[in-house]
């Protein structure tokens, strides 16, 4: 299926490298596939290629934009069991995932088409006191120049399209680096894009070593530096000079169930075990905390746990399977570790199972010590805890006693608490009827405290990716 090599990009033309990247077929543990790998003389080009396209991509029409990415929707759905066959294989997500990712991937694609030619300005009144009339003023955005991507390998075909499409809608160069586990989706971006008349220049992307990518962050060429990935970003920030910084780090997301949810409970549970399982976890917004009300606790746990045990682990090709593996065996380890240390402080276990190489069977964990650090930190795995709550404002207090904040979810009937949700919870999105798990792709999406810096979703991107610019004219 990946048995060819695939190339690397340069300046929007394939190359081939004499070092390469094996990508491992993550539940059979087997080479897949084979991809170039790129060393520092390359991302040096790279970079100077995106710096001198900077004028060429901001005077490629708007039209022009949307039509690229239009042929990229066009050629994604041509390609899109390929692309999630790929995807199944590099990241080892299930089968069924995979497509919803591919459906994903070309929705953000779609997204950004509209947004080329979507224009955001503004006409100010200047004229406020005497000493200004005659003065008019206007505002309109203008790329901000190339830009440097780092992706992460959980999500390797949307995560690349939410940095890659913005560019493109407003008019940036941009130089990219996919997570070195997970290269071969945006590798496919990478051959449909070099399909187009994209200025020369306007794209590289590049697998390379973590110490190479540092150029990306550190040279002043590059304008604006997206990451997303883990807390490492914040040191990414500390190095990256004058550039404006985007960050999206993670979560350890909670979801508050009310005594009153506003539906029933087999729906509440339906949805919490997608959110908490699909991927096996390895989302930002994954549902890791489960606060539930008191009085409606122990029939809650009854389902929820009847359901995390019927949860089917295994191949991810396999239609019926729910649980795939974990990105590498290390993680597997970490999640186990984790689990038993939160055991050994009192954690009681409502569903486990045995660890198998990177296969991490569904976990359901209650009375969880607030200090550990499956409970403070990001589990990114197939785990979940279980914490009853009696009183609303108190649970709120809970979701916030974190140094994460990506998105929260809800499950309430109450107007009033779905209002103070919004106000109190300090975190990116309240997703109320549903997981914090829930994204589309035209919303803002983004945190705060250690979650990271600024928000994607396309439109919310392309404010990122221009910078405003006045004019003043003045009547003579």
């Amino acid at each position: 299926m990946l048995s060819k090599r695939y190339p690397c990009y340069l300046a929007n033309q394939p190359v081939q490298t004499k070092a390469e990247l094996e990508v491992l077929d993550k539940f059979t543990g087997k080479r897949a596939t084979r991809v170039a790998f790129a060393d520092g003389a390359l991302i040096r080009k790279s970079i100077v290629a995106a710096h001198k396209a900077r004028e060429a991509m901001a005077a490629f029409p708007p039209d022009a934009r949307r039509d690229v990415l239009e042929h990229c929707v066009a050629r994604f759905t041509e390609r899109s069991e390929e692309l999630a066959m790929a995807l199944c294989v590099e990241a080892g997500k299930p089968i069924k995932d995979s497509r919803g990712e591919v459906t994903r991937l070309i929705d953000t694609f779609r997204i950004a088409a509209g947004e080329a030619t979507r224009s955001d300005g503004e006409v100010i009144e200047l004229q406020i006191s005497k000493r200004t009339r005659g003065y008019r003023g206007m505002v309109k955005r203008v790329p901000i120049g190339a830009c440097a991507f780092i992706t992460p390998f959980n999500f390797p075909l949307n995560l690349v399209a939410h940095k890659v499409a913005p560019a493109i809608a407003a008019g940036c160069p941009f130089v990219l680096k996919p997570a070195a586990k997970t290269p071969v989706g945006a590798l496919i971006i990478g051959e449909v894009l070099a399909e187009t008349d994209l200025p020369r220049g306007a794209f590289s992307i590049l697998p390379c070593s973590n110490e190479d990518a540092g150029l990306l962050v550190e040279d002043e060429r590059i304008a604006l530096l997206s990451f997303t990935g883990g807390l490492v970003g914040w040191d990414l920030k500390a190095r990256a000079g004058r550039k404006k910084v985007t960050l999206e780090l993670g979560g350890n997301a909670a979801c508050i169930v009310d005594e009153d949810p506003g539906q029933s409970l087999d729906k509440v549970v339906e949805r919490m075990v997608f959110g908490a399982y699909y991927q096996s976890g390895q989302s930002c917004i994954s549902v890791q905390r489960i606060l539930v009300h008191s009085a409606i606790y122990a029939k809650f746990k009854r389902k929820m746990t009847e359901a995390v045990a019927k949860l089917r682990m295994g191949d991810p090709k396999d239609e019926k399977v729910f649980i795939g593996p974990v990105v590498d065996e290390e993680a597997a380890k970490r999640i186990d570790a984790w689990m038993d240390a939160a055991i050994a402080g009192g954690a009681k276990v409502l569903v486990r199972g045995q660890r198998r190489g990177n296969l991490v069977p569904a976990a359901l964990l209650e009375k969880v010590p607030r200090e550990s650090d499956l409970y403070r930190k990001e589990a990114f795995g197939p785990v979940a805890i279980l914490e009853p709550f009696d009183d609303f404002d108190a649970a709120l207090d809970r979701v916030n006693d974190s140094d994460f904040g990506l998105q929260a979810g809800v499950f309430t009937g109450s107007l009033a608490h779905t209002m103070q949700a919004w106000d109190r919870l300090e975190v990116g999105g309240v997703i109320v009827g549903d997981v914090p798990s829930f994204r589309v792709d035209n919303m803002p999406y983004g945190g705060v405290k250690l979650s990271g810096l600024g928000r994607e979703g396309v439109r919310y991107a392309i404010e990122d990716m221009t910078e405003q610019r006045l004019l003043v004219v003045r009547d003579v």
